[in-house]
């Protein structure tokens, strides 16, 4: 929190002293009258404003998605065109805005230069950092209409927000699947491509999410980051954690929509379901008799051909 000088406000940030400073001593006409910040030109605290008034004037003619700045609307149209304009000139790779470019190439050369003024923690995005200050802060500035729920940052909040709207943006160019979030779209794309871009220092084994990766190297490390804090075992995945909470509890929320008949376990819920189906999909591999489980399976070939040997 940050005390004005020459007044008894309080501010989020020391921009918004200085900036409340240079109003009281005449300094600059050119300010917000909204938060108080200040503007070198005219059309800068004009475009400024629209950030509190919601006003978009620029409307995309292709998918009529609206902007409140002209160069914005600019380089969303190249989402369209696939116009990429802008190229890295260490690794080659095309960008639709030079602001995107300046970023990236800050991954090749390691620099960080937004840092932050609690835990120096430093960036390589303002963005960023500006997401980080709200851990320190606490401040979620961004409300779901739909529920209440707030978030840290604007790109949650529109992600949620598909929660509740059902709205699948991206679409499978293979499969035409549709998903809410960019990320689970490039994550299917592998699975038409078989492409595991995740590779174990270990073993070498690899994956197609980073997720996979991670708990994979468990395996090796023995690492069980997950505890129950009803008996205190420890799990090295959360949904084997959550799966265990279940025998403390008794929860059953996996339901047979035919019987009503509830389990611990969607994968009990599966297998119980085959008999409705009378679904046997593990043959025996030596007489071709068919049965609902592996185990039923195994059990069948260890009594009835490993004893004939």
């Amino acid at each position: 929190m940050y005390f004005g000088q020459y007044c008894n406000q309080t501010f989020n940030n020391v921009n918004g002293v200085h900036s409340r400073k240079n109003f009281l001593t005449g300094n600059t006409p050119l300010q917000c009258d909204v938060c108080f910040r200040t503007f070198s030109c005219k059309s800068k605290l004009h475009i400024h404003k629209r950030t509190h008034t919601g006003e978009k004037p620029y409307a995309c003619d292709v998918c009529g998605q609206s902007f409140s700045r002209k160069d914005h609307l600019g380089s969303h149209g190249r989402t369209h065109t696939g116009k990429e304009p802008y190229a890295c000139d260490v690794c080659g790779q095309s960008f639709t805005q030079q602001a995107t470019l300046v970023s990236h190439k800050r991954t090749h050369t390691g620099e960080k230069p937004y840092s932050c003024n609690v835990c120096c923690q430093s960036f390589l995005l303002k963005s960023t950092l500006v997401s980080h200050t709200r851990t320190h802060t606490g401040e979620k500035p961004y409300v779901c209409d739909f529920c209440g729920q707030s978030f840290t940052q604007q790109t949650d909040l529109v992600r949620h927000g598909r929660t509740h709207t059902g709205e699948k943006p991206y679409s499978c160019n293979v499969c035409c699947q549709s998903f809410s979030l960019k990320s689970s779209l490039v994550r299917h794309g592998r699975t038409h491509t078989g492409e595991k871009p995740y590779s174990c220092n270990v073993c070498c084994q690899s994956f197609s999410l980073k997720s996979s990766l991670v708990r994979h190297g468990r395996t090796h490390t023995g690492e069980k980051p997950y505890s129950c804090n009803v008996c205190c075992e420890s799990f090295s995945q959360k949904t084997t954690l959550d799966r265990h909470k279940r025998t403390h509890t008794g929860e059953k929320p996996y339901a047979c929509n035919v019987c009503g008949r509830s389990f611990a376990r969607q994968s009990a819920l599966v297998v119980h379901y085959r008999i409705h189906t009378g679904e046997r999909p593990y043959e025996c591999g030596q007489c071709e008799k068919k049965f609902s489980t592996s185990g039923n399976c195994s059990e069948h070939t260890r009594r009835v051909h490993i004893k004939c040997f």
